[in-house]
């Protein structure tokens, strides 16, 4: 993969991830989230088909230092997303940028990860296909507290050509949800509740990726 021309603007987007995952058997019905503090009403179900690749350097330095680095097409953040090694409160920054050419890393990106991979060349590692119907959990004024994706994955390990399928949800924290961290541990727990009384399991893996390469 070859870095891309500079572009204008190609200081990249920042958010910082935050979310709980629960394995799902196909067919259960979506979760009762009107236990969830600072929810009043839920979003119409939004379908999306997600694709993305993954790369790293042959040594997996990316991996090793916590960080993953893809390009995906699908859904309203499409684009180079670059996640970070998961902090104390169990989130990550991600930083994006735009698609731009299949085969040519943000040169934004690749300044980014310079000081991990050491200029190696990176090279596919995993593909993640994903049909999600998305749904958001809005306050009373019609701010995002949370998003819950209900996802059914399908993966390669580009490397070993190993392929996984399973079925997930995801609860990924909102601009609107709290900040406080007792007050997010509370909605969390009542996501957890939620999600497990709808027949959900605790998830195998806490990423995607991970579980791609059968960690």
């Amino acid at each position: 993969m070859t870095g891309a021309d500079p572009q204008p603007g190609d200081r990249p987007g920042r958010s910082v991830e935050i979310e709980l995952k629960f394995d799902v058997d196909d067919g259960a019905a979506v979760p009762d989230w009107s236990g969830v503090p600072g929810v009043a009403s839920v979003t119409a179900g939004e379908t999306r088909s997600l694709d993305a690749t993954y790369l790293d350097t042959a040594d997996a330095s990316l991996a090793r230092a916590g960080f993953a680095l893809r390009r995906r097409t699908g859904g309203p953040d499409a684009g180079w997303h670059i996640k970070g090694p998961r902090g104390a409160d169990g989130g990550r920054v991600e930083l994006h940028w735009p698609l731009g050419e299949a085969g040519a890393v943000p040169d934004g990106a690749l300044g980014e990860l310079a000081a991990v991979t050491a200029g190696a060349p990176l090279e596919p590692l995993a593909r993640i296909r994903n049909e999600r119907i998305a749904y958001l959990l809005l306050s009373a004024s019609g701010d995002i507290v949370a998003e819950f994706a209900d996802d059914h994955v399908r993966t390669r390990d580009e490397r070993t050509g190993a392929e996984r399928e399973w079925h997930e949800w995801e609860i990924e924290l909102g601009p609107a949800g709290p900040v406080d961290p007792d007050a997010r541990a509370a909605l969390f727990a009542a996501v957890e509740r939620a999600a497990l009384a709808a027949g959900a399991r605790h998830a195998a893996s806490d990423s995607k990726l991970a579980r791609t390469l059968g960690h």
